[in-house]
Order: C-alpha cells, then structure tokens, then sequence
C-alpha cells in the first residue's frame, strides 16, 4: 500500500524549467503547490545511481531532506536500441555543460550512423520522497522511432527527434497537451497519482 499525499506543497526536485512546467500542470487538479528546487536554491546532488529510479530517489531524498517537505523527483531519458540503450541515465550529460540539445540530438543521430533500427524510447522514473525517508517510485515508458532531421519547436531535450509509435509527427511537433497525455511522464504520473493522491 503506498503512503498518500496530504501535504499542501510539494518540492519537485530539478533545476529544468521545462520539468517543473510539465509535472505542475499534471499537478495542478489536485491542488498542490509547487515550487522547484531551484526556486528554494537547493544544490543539485551528484546523480550516482545506475538506472532511472535511483537517480529519481537520490534526488527526491535529498529534496525533502534539504527543505523539510515531501519531494518529486523524475529522472528520464532517451533509450535508443542501435546504441545499446544510450544516451539512457546519461541524456542530460550529452548536452554538455551548456544544455545544448541541438548538439546532443546531432551525437544520437552520428552515434546510429546508417543502422536501421531507429527503435528507442523515452523513459521516466519518478519518486515521491518525504522528509521521514519513505519514498514511492513508479516508471513509465514511451516507444518510438528516431528521425532526422529534427522536427518541431514545442517540448524540450530530445523531443524534435523522437516521433511516438503509431504518429506521424515527433514530439517536438506535438501540441503539449496532446504530449501530456501520451508521454512517459505521464504514463509514471498516472501510475503515482493511482497510488498516491487522491482528487
């Protein structure tokens, strides 16, 4: 049985404003504040983990700790088959210090050179940690193919490259809303909101 949110606010644990916007508006029919990480001028912890959802705990447990109130962290990712499931927990660090995407889609599309298999999926793991030490974790996952060259200004990261199965335009092309619903984000929040919040 998972531990339900009863708090009014809510730290989400990340310094990319993009994050913050999306996982906010997920929130915002439940009533919950938000505020971010970098808004409260928390550090941001060395990710160490080796997969998706240590790394979400890590950063959620620093979070609660460092501000004394219930904590999300996500942390997601591009998985591309061809490259042995790289960028994967390293997606940010490929765009360098300067988080500059454009780079980072333009290694993913040099490091597939002329594989077929243009596979990958979008991963996302989230975990809800309180000051006490508990901590909930869910993950969600969306399939797609990659394209090139990049298509479309809405999203973030590697959206412009990333085109969901079963659509004909890439995230990056997508209206947000349409995104939201069908993203991997959504798919972990819709597993977390199940366990965690109630309307």
């Amino acid at each position: 049985m998972s531990r339900k949110f009863s708090d009014g606010r809510l730290v989400i644990a990340s310094h990319n404003s993009g994050k913050v916007r999306e996982i906010g508006e997920l929130l915002a029919p439940f009533g919950v504040e938000v505020v971010s990480a970098g808004a409260l001028g928390l550090d941001e912890p060395e990710e160490t983990g080796t997969t998706f959802v240590a790394n979400a705990e890590l950063k959620a447990h620093a979070a609660a700790k460092a501000a004394n109130l219930p904590a999300l962290a996500d942390d997601s990712g591009l998985a591309v088959d061809c490259l042995g499931g790289d960028p994967g927990i390293y997606s940010a660090r490929w765009a360098g210090p300067g988080k500059d995407f454009a780079a980072a889609m333009a290694l993913v599309n040099d490091r597939m050179g002329d594989s077929p298999d243009r596979r990958g999926r979008f991963v996302c793991a989230l975990a809800l940690a309180w000051p006490d030490g508990v901590c909930e974790t869910f993950e969600g996952v969306v399939e797609g193919e990659m394209v090139w060259p990049p298509r479309g200004a809405q999203g973030f990261g590697y959206d412009p490259m990333f085109q969901p199965q079963g659509h004909t335009v890439t995230f990056g092309e997508m209206e947000p809303a349409k995104k939201h619903e069908m993203s991997h984000r959504a798919d972990a929040f819709h597993k977390l909101v199940a366990a965690c919040f109630q309307r």
